[in-house]
């Protein structure tokens, strides 16, 4: 049974790196890396410019996304999430730790 420490451990990052334009390396407190790319997390954008806020239904399509987007800036929000401002002037999806860790495993 993973206990609570170890839950809120498994969502708290340690380093956040910025791999040039085109990546971001997560390590977390729990010691898992991750490593995403920009195009990737940019479809992923939970906002309700790409997602239904109702339904949940993703009104973004993945094939909208260019596979050269990059990340512009980036920016923590609280002690809970990234902001990031995309090369395509997108910057309105907050990517909670939480929703970048089940992101990471899926």
């Amino acid at each position: 049974m993973v206990d609570v420490a170890q839950r809120r451990e498994a969502i708290e990052p340690r380093e956040i790196l910025q791999a040039g334009d085109a990546n971001l390396r997560i390590t977390w407190a729990d010691g898992r890396v991750c490593d995403y790319k920009a195009a990737t997390l940019r479809r992923v954008c939970p906002c309700a410019q790409c997602v239904n806020e109702w339904t949940g239904q993703r009104t973004l399509k993945p094939e909208a996304i260019s596979n050269e987007v990059e990340i512009s800036d980036l920016t923590i929000v609280g002690r809970y999430a990234l902001n990031f401002r995309w090369s395509d002037g997108h910057e309105t999806g907050i990517y909670s730790f939480k929703y970048l860790r089940d992101i990471c495993e899926q």
